[in-house]
């Protein structure tokens, strides 16, 4: 199996490592391609100021160091130039940023915020602040909005890679907030399932969770998984690194999980033609 990772976040973003650093770890690796996603920039677009997204100052900087890699790994290894851009409701969308005006090979899009100020997956004391200020202590409410800011940023379209589906599980762990075998979460999964399937696009798994220790599997979950290979879904995977050691980090376990899941391919991105990604899909 061939390994790649398209989702990376070097210190221009909440990362650590230079585009370098990254670069020669996947090449010693023996990584066919490398793509770097820092997290877009909101200040401008959502008026929102935090220290891990992307600044806007830094946003051609980042874009001229990645080509530069490009150029130096030519022959060696494959480099992308990407962003992860959240969804905000009424704030920003991927389709605030068009692959061709910003010269970008890929989007990502992840769903971070579920209020336009507040993250599902901050730290532990901040999601049970997040679950009790603006959802009174219910879980599932919770979970349904972050599923419902999901569906709105797949309908709105303007990225390639859905990252971390299901990363609302993050500060959950034994089901504490809310339960994911009650129907009500499995019917929220079947019907993300059936969305993203309708949308063509390409998922992740993504093992991020694992690199940093606060998960016990990937995102997606096995059920998920289960229910997007029924339906035919691509997925790649992805590291989420957010050190150039994480490269690589838990990938035989998600080739294991997706064979288990029903999977027997994977995908690897190829570029950009005429305004649209190509892919290849490769054996497990």
């Amino acid at each position: 199996m061939s390994y790649s990772c398209l989702h990376t976040h070097t210190s221009f973003c909440d990362g650590s490592g230079t585009v370098e650093d990254f670069c020669a770890v996947a090449y010693k690796k023996r990584f066919v391609s490398l793509g770097f996603s820092a997290h877009a920039p909101v200040t401008k677009k959502a008026g929102l100021k935090t220290d891990w997204h992307l600044s806007d100052e830094c946003f051609d900087e980042y874009c001229m160091t990645v080509r530069a890699a490009q150029d130096r790994w030519h022959g060696k290894l494959d480099i992308y130039l990407g962003l992860e851009v959240d969804y905000i409701d009424s704030l920003i969308s991927a389709a605030d940023f068009d692959c061709g005006e910003f010269g970008l090979d890929y989007l990502i899009g992840s769903v971070h915020y579920i209020t336009p100020s507040r993250c599902v997956d901050d730290s532990p004391d901040q999601f049970e602040k997040l679950l009790n200020e603006d959802f009174g202590g219910d879980g599932m409410a919770l979970a349904d909005r972050y599923w419902d800011c999901m569906e709105r940023m797949i309908s709105k379209g303007g990225f390639d890679i859905i990252a971390h589906a299901d990363i609302v599980k993050k500060n959950n762990k034994g089901d504490r907030w809310f339960s994911t075998t009650d129907d009500r979460y499995i019917k929220r999964l079947e019907r993300i399932a059936c969305v993203i399937a309708e949308s063509g696009l390409v998922t992740e798994l993504n093992t991020g969770g694992l690199n940093r220790g606060v998960t016990v599997e990937p995102y997606p979950s096995p059920h998920l998984l289960r229910l997007l290979q029924k339906k035919g879904v691509p997925v790649m995977i992805n590291a989420d690194a957010h050190k150039p050691e994480h490269l690589g980090g838990f990938y035989d376990e998600a080739r294991r999980l997706l064979l288990e899941t029903g999977f027997t391919r994977h995908s690897l991105f190829q570029g950009r033609l005429d305004g649209r990604p190509v892919w290849k899909t490769e054996a497990l």
